[in-house]
């Protein structure tokens, strides 16, 4: 090198490459931990992303049978509106009755 610096250094000082030098090392160690972090934490959030897709599979299952007995109970309520009036009025009235003594029932309990 022909400006007189030491061919061991590239024209760098001791003094000034090392200051660099810890300061990379410092931002390096910085970085993996961040890097590290990260890592973790988008690993727990596939797992909850698995977790919360498999609850929301077993609810549309359950929400699937609830709606067939849903249906099954508006067909059964049809048949029933279908047949005469009169058998009709005489279920609502004895379920209104029923309901009826229940609460009486439950408020004389207190």
């Amino acid at each position: 090198i022909g400006d007189g610096a030491p061919a061991g250094n590239y024209g760098y000082t001791n003094s000034g490459y090392s200051v660099y030098e810890e300061e990379n090392e410092r931002l390096t160690e910085s970085l993996r931990t961040k890097v590290s972090a990260i890592k973790s934490l988008s690993i727990e959030i596939g797992t909850e992303v698995k977790n919360q897709n498999k609850m929301l599979s077993e609810m549309d299952n359950d929400f699937d049978s609830t709606g067939g007995l849903l249906g099954a109970t508006m067909g059964r309520l049809r048949v029933l509106s279908r047949g005469s009036q009169t058998k009709l009025l005489c279920y609502m009235m004895l379920f209104a009755l029923f309901v009826f003594f229940v609460i009486y029932w439950i408020i004389k309990l207190r």
